[in-house]
């Protein structure tokens, strides 16, 4: 029998992937997809999206997808009721830090209530394994790169944006209900995660639009901010390792996990790179750092190594190239006459 699996933010960008790469498992799983298609950005990216997973899926495990949100308390209760889950996947959240300096409450009804609401209803009926989808910006800027988690020396305590701090929420409430009520349940630190259906507000998809269609790209500081730019499919591989390690066993457990790369590439020699990818030049609009930007973000990926097996593959250049051509295919910039990337 397979098992029956919910993934919130299933039609978004790694939600879908999450989807796609489940259904892949050779019947391991019934997946109901749950999305409220909120409009943070164009709902018909994620329409389009859902199109192309149900396309690729095996007709035997063709996902199913539910439009419901997360903190509709009583329509939670009455899908929890009628499809009995084993295993959730939490992706269902407000994104983005920038965005959450303007909106703190409307980001913690998403993230915090809506995660409190469906946990309960976990609770209520007996869904013990989970995997929360988290994130790196939870670290601040007072960690020391690499982050490692659980360590003292990157106690993830003095977050910078309301996204950040609800997040951190997320991660602690995830705690909470392992101990109260035996779970068995992972939180997944994501670090800077780009590939095909990024959301389009992101650095690398905003950038590679505005590279090929000619317009300027906006530059914060002196370029020495770093990320440590990851590729979906290998975030997908630790998924797929967090899911086998949420079921593999009984005992109840709670564990954080960094997803990276531990290669942070400074801002400056991304849009280099992107330049190469794309075979244009950019033109640059140079702006100050915004509130809420850390300067650096690298994964210590130890414990993913020891725990899940954890070893990212893809390079950032690979990566990149992956992603261009996937927008070429799918976005169809306008043609433009542009001075050739150096």
């Amino acid at each position: 029998m397979p098992l029956s699996c919910l993934v919130t933010g299933g039609a978004g960008f790694l939600g879908g992937h999450a989807v796609e790469r489940l259904a892949s498992d050779k019947c391991r799983f019934r997946i109901t997809a749950l999305d409220n298609f909120d409009p943070f950005y164009d709902p018909a990216i994620k329409r389009r999206h859902w199109a192309e997973i149900l396309s690729r899926a095996p007709q035997d495990s063709r996902p199913e997808l539910v439009e419901l949100d997360i903190r509709d308390g009583e329509r939670l209760q009455r899908l929890f009721e009628e499809r009995r889950f084993d295993l959730l996947i939490h992706f269902a959240a407000r994104a983005g830090v920038r965005p959450s300096i303007e909106d703190p409450a409307g980001y913690t009804d998403v993230n915090v209530t809506g995660t409190a609401r469906l946990y309960e209803a976990c609770r209520r009926y007996g869904v013990r394994r989970v995997v929360f989808a988290s994130s790196s910006s939870v670290y601040g800027d007072t960690s020391p790169a690499p982050f490692v988690e659980n360590s003292s020396e990157s106690p993830a305590d003095f977050q910078l944006s309301p996204y950040a701090v609800s997040k951190r929420a997320g991660e602690l409430m995830t705690y909470t209900f392992c101990r109260l009520y035996g779970w068995r349940a992972i939180s997944l630190r994501f670090f800077t995660v780009y590939g095909p259906w990024q959301r389009p507000d992101l650095a690398i998809h905003k950038f590679t639009r505005l590279i090929l269609s000619g317009e300027q790209v906006p530059f914060f500081g002196d370029g020495s901010m770093m990320r440590d730019h990851t590729h979906v499919a290998d975030i997908m591989d630790g998924l797929s390792s967090a899911v086998n390690w949420v079921l593999g066993d009984d005992a109840p457990a709670c564990e954080v996990v960094n997803l990276g790369r531990n290669d942070p590439v400074r801002l400056d020699d991304l849009v280099r790179r992107l330049e190469r990818a794309c075979g244009r030049k950019a033109q640059l609009r140079r702006l100050p750092v915004p509130p809420g930007d850390v300067p650096v973000t690298c994964a210590d990926l130890a414990h993913a190594r020891e725990l899940l097996g954890y070893r990212p593959r893809v390079s950032l250049d690979d990566g990149l190239a992956d992603f261009v051509q996937w927008y070429r295919r799918n976005e169809a910039p306008r043609p433009i006459v542009d001075t050739p990337a150096g």
